[in-house]
């Protein structure tokens, strides 16, 4: 026979345990329900519970809950240019007649003549030039109005939305969902760092001081009685490749946990995360959807996927189907 006092504690443990589990579904219901009930999805939630849970022996601090992020092709479409290379274009042709060496330098010349993949071809390094080039002089405030100005004014042209519009809503949901457990979302980009960073904030959540990208060098000068930073006509670090954890160390000064690309150029960041002790997850959007975004991978001139999708069994990376793991693609989808 059970006693009062047993009969009460059993009664309280039960309202508790109801209570817990109803917290559970209306505070938290689905975290990401852009993503399909797929392999990936499973790994990510799993990985942060594991992760966030002060019972579990893989437990991490939270000022050790970093994870990091490529941002073309992996945030915001990059198909079939990379933004920051359409911007720069605009720039070029603007400059042009004041440049007629630029008919026969590259990789101006084929940026003028609309060879695209010969401009992607000369990697963010070819894209820090044009930039260098056609913005240097300028004062950071200058440079960054008219980042802002151009994105404001300017769609992607297959899906008539303005280019800070074509973010991924599964990865909007990631980000939050992360930011939630206690991580701190950073962007490691080969893109320009200053291209970036007007946008990170209202398109992602993520503060200009979380982002790491390729730079010019500026320096600082009075300009008309005034303190200003000035773009100067030199490449400053390339943050793509093997710059990738070096601008990571650099910057952050921690490994991530986590880490999320598109292409072969991340490959270093992802082995840089998963080299770490303790629990890492590393994945890769693989772009597979022809009709809701673009198809693409080892022939692309842009976003490369090759390497990585013979290596990633062997290494644990995991690897997004884009058509198959995620239900929804922009935040203006309906399916």
């Amino acid at each position: 026979m059970i006693s009062y006092k047993r009969h009460g504690l059993m009664l309280a443990g039960m309202i508790l345990a109801c209570s817990f589990l109803m917290t559970a579904v209306v505070g938290g219901q689905d975290p990401l329900p852009s993503w399909n009930d797929t392999a990936p999805k499973k790994t990510i939630i799993d990985f942060v519970n594991a992760v966030t849970d002060p019972g579990s022996k893989s437990f991490v601090d939270p000022e050790e809950r970093v994870a990091t992020f490529d941002n073309d092709g992996t945030l915001w479409v990059e198909y079939p240019m990379y933004t920051q290379i359409l911007f720069a274009l605009d720039r070029v042709k603007k400059l042009a007649p004041q440049h007629p060496e630029w008919k026969t330098r590259q990789p101006f010349k084929a940026l003028l003549e609309g060879d695209m993949k010969t401009v992607a071809a000369s990697g963010e390094k070819g894209v820090m030039e044009i930039l260098m080039a056609t913005h240097a002089g300028m004062t950071a405030n200058q440079f960054g109005r008219e980042v802002s100005d151009w994105l404001a004014a300017n769609q992607q042209p297959r899906f008539k939305h303005l280019y800070t519009e074509c973010i991924y809503q599964p990865q909007l949901e990631l980000l939050e969902y992360l930011r939630a457990n206690g991580f701190k979302n950073f962007i490691v980009s080969g893109g320009g760092i200053q291209f970036m960073r007007p946008m990170t904030k209202k398109a992602y959540g993520i503060p200009p001081e979380q982002v790491i990208g390729s730079s010019v060098i500026s320096e600082f000068k009075i300009v008309d009685g005034q303190p200003e930073i000035i773009r100067m006509p030199k490449i400053g670090f390339i943050d793509d490749k093997a710059g990738k954890p070096v601008g990571i160390y650099e910057h952050i000064g921690r490994r991530p946990l986590l880490a999320f690309g598109n292409s072969d150029s991340d490959m270093q960041m992802i082995q840089y995360t998963k080299a770490g002790a303790g629990p890492r997850l590393g994945l890769y959007v693989h772009h597979t959807d022809a009709e809701r975004e673009y198809a693409y991978d080892r022939e692309s001139h842009v976003g490369k996927l090759d390497k990585v999708l013979d290596m990633a069994d062997a290494n644990g990376w995991i690897i997004v189907d884009m058509k198959k793991d995620w239900k929804r693609v922009f935040p203006w989808n309906k399916f």
